[in-house]
């Protein structure tokens, strides 16, 4: 059966789009969708997102398989091109969908909306920050506590990490000089670590100042990306509990800039950046 997608990326987070909304089972198995995400010998992505119906009166489903298989709860970057997609399938079904204009997404970490703007951008409610150790997850400390600014000996180099849930798990860690470490050796061991009991993203924080940081980040199930939503969130969200950034902020990562906030009025965090249209095709 040959299956028609869209490619999208979100600063170089790239995923391969498919209009999944006429059942509620996804159309590729998992060994389809590593064959697709490969990038010789397939497509090529960080991971496969389908479009399904909605479920508890949202518009629609989200759900991603990694390039390794894995299903994450969400992904920030992949959600806004979700919102581009559906924009785009919309539009061919003849629905109006001139911005701002504005999808409830059912996904694995409860309902997200995001917002297309006029200008193009997509601005994305993420929801509250979740900072229990017990429900990130991870046994860096009680259940019941925050965890942060937290001592952890990873390939037998000391890190002080701070942790954040936006759905998935993250782990935080301030360095002097981003660029300067080696994700392909160091993230895996992060994310594997026995203290995360459903692995972890690790970013890498650079503080340039209180309204400008700079990220790398290894990816639970895809590995270092150009760019992780979810993960820029969290990463502002560490940075306001350690008092090394403002509660908004430009988080530069290396396919380009997102801007977050964690309002101080609904404890809520807000992303925006792009979302692109790559090109579209047909798959067996």
């Amino acid at each position: 059966m040959t299956i028609a997608f869209s490619k999208y990326h979100g600063l170089g987070n790239d995923f391969v789009l498919v209009d999944n909304r006429h059942q509620a089972d996804l159309m590729l198995t998992t060994e389809q969708a590593i064959k697709w995400c490969d990038r010789n010998f397939g497509i090529g992505g960080d991971g496969v997102i389908f479009v399904l119906p909605g479920q508890q009166g949202t518009d629609y489903t989200m759900r991603i398989l990694n390039s390794d298989g894995s299903e994450p709860e969400m992904c920030g970057n992949g959600i806004r091109c979700l919102a581009k997609f559906i924009a785009e399938l919309e539009i061919a079904d003849g629905l109006p969908t001139a911005p701002p204009k504005a999808y409830t997404i059912h996904t694995l970490a409860g309902t997200i909306t995001p917002t297309l703007q006029p200008d193009g951008q997509v601005t994305v409610d993420m929801g509250e920050p979740i900072l229990t150790a017990g429900e990130i997850p991870t046994t860096l400390a009680a259940a019941d506590e925050r965890v942060i600014s937290k001592a952890l000996t990873v390939e037998q180099q000391d890190w002080v990490v701070t942790c954040v849930s936006m759905g998935n798990p993250h782990c935080i860690t301030f360095v002097k000089d981003a660029a300067a470490i080696d994700l392909a050796t160091i993230g895996p061991k992060f994310e594997h670590y026995a203290a995360f009991p459903q692995r972890t993203n690790t970013e890498f924080i650079e503080v340039m100042s209180r309204d400008y940081l700079k990220m790398r980040v290894w990816e639970r199930g895809a590995g270092a990306t150009l760019a992780c939503g979810t993960g820029a969130c969290a990463s502002l969200v560490a940075g306001v509990l350690t008092e090394r950034c403002d509660r908004a902020a430009t988080v530069e990562l290396p396919g380009g800039p997102l801007k977050i906030e964690w309002s101080a009025i609904d404890n809520r965090v807000y992303m925006t950046g792009p979302a692109e249209k790559v090109f579209a095709g047909a798959m067996a």
